[in-house]
C-alpha cells in the first residue's frame, strides 16, 4: 500500500493524496517518509506547474499517530536521546519541503485537520475547505506543546498574533467558517465540489507563466520573513525585473490581448 499517491489527472496539475484513510491519514513515519518523497518527485517534474495537496476518505489529516508511528529512515543504532531529535526533524521539515517547492500548493482541506494536520495545512500556498473541515492545534490537548512544524511562525502571520495564540493555547476545534472568517483558509465549499474548485484554481494557474507563478511564489515566502516595506519591494523589483528580461512573455500577453486570443508563453 502506497501511503501518499501522486497522480496528475489534468495536465501540469499534480495532486499529493494521503492515503491512510482508515487512520484518517496520520502522520506515522511512514507516510511522513513517503510525503517528503512525493514532494521531491512533484517538485522536480518540470511538466507540473501547479500542486493540489489533500486526503483520502473522510479526513485530511489527524495529525501524529500515537498508535503506529514506526520510526524514522537512519536511527539504528542511536540512543533514545538523538533518536527523539531526529524523530521530530523528520516530521518538521514537511513545511520547508512544501515552501521550496517551484509550484504553488492548493491545500484541498476535507474533514479533520488535527495538530500537525492543521500545521501541514500552513505549507501551503491558497487552502481550501470543504465545508467538513474541521482545525485544530491539538499537540497541547495531549500535555505537550501547542507549538510544531512551523505553526509558531506561519499562523501569527496568516490570521494575527491574538487569534493564533489562542487557537495555539486553548487546543480548541474550529469549523470551517470560522476558519474562513479569520482567514485560515481563503474560502468554504460544499465537500462534493472540493476537489473540482482546486482543479479550477489550478487550471486558472496553468493559464500564466509557469516561471512567473513559480518566481511569485518564491518572493511571497520570503517576503513573510522580511520585516521591512523597502526590502520586501527591493526583492519584487528584481525579480520582476528578472522575468521581464530573461523571457518575451509581456510582449506574448500584448499580442495576445491585440489579436483576442489566449496567452501562450514559453517562458
Amino acid at each position: 500500500m502506497s501511503f501518499v499517491t501522486v497522480e496528475k489527472v489534468r495536465p501540469h496539475v499534480s495532486v499529493i493524496t494521503l492515503n491512510r484513510p482508515e487512520r484518517r491519514n496520520a502522520l506515522s513515519f511512514d507516510l511522513v517518509d513517503s510525503l517528503r518523497r512525493a514532494i521531491e518527485e512533484v517538485g522536480s517534474d518540470n511538466d507540473c506547474w501547479v500542486a493540489i495537496l489533500t486526503g483520502a476518505g473522510q479526513g485530511f489529516c489527524a495529525g501524529f499517530d500515537f498508535k503506529d508511528e514506526g520510526s524514522p529512515p537512519g536511527v539504528e543504532g542511536l540512543p533514545d536521546s538523538r533518536v527523539a531529535m531526529r524523530s521530530i526533524e523528520f516530521m518538521s521539515d514537511l513545511v520547508p519541503a512544501l515552501r521550496a517547492m517551484p509550484q504553488p500548493v492548493i491545500g484541498a482541506i476535507n474533514g479533520s485537520a488535527y495538530g500537525g494536520g492543521m500545521c501541514l495545512t500552513l505549507g501551503a500556498d491558497i487552502r481550501i475547505a470543504a465545508r467538513s473541515a474541521r482545525f485544530c492545534d491539538a499537540a497541547i490537548n495531549n500535555g505537550l506543546t501547542g507549538t510544531e512544524l512551523g505553526v509558531s511562525f506561519l499562523l501569527p502571520r496568516l490570521i494575527g498574533a491574538s487569534r493564533a495564540n489562542e487557537i495555539i493555547l486553548t487546543g480548541r476545534e474550529l469549523d470551517a467558517l470560522e476558519a474562513e472568517r479569520i482567514g485560515l483558509v481563503s474560502r468554504v465549499v460544499p465537500d462534493e465540489q472540493l476537489m473540482e474548485i482546486a482543479f479550477e484554481l489550478a487550471e486558472r494557474m496553468c493559464g500564466f507563466s509557469p516561471h512567473g507563478l513559480a518566481m511569485t511564489k518564491k518572493v511571497l515566502w520570503s517576503n513573510l520573513e522580511t520585516n521591512s516595506l523597502t526590502a520586501a519591494i527591493d526583492l519584487e523589483n528584481r525579480n520582476q525585473m528578472l522575468v521581464r528580461q530573461t523571457t518575451r512573455n509581456l510582449e506574448e500577453a500584448t499580442a495576445a490581448w491585440k489579436e483576442d486570443r489566449v496567452p501562450h508563453f514559453a517562458d
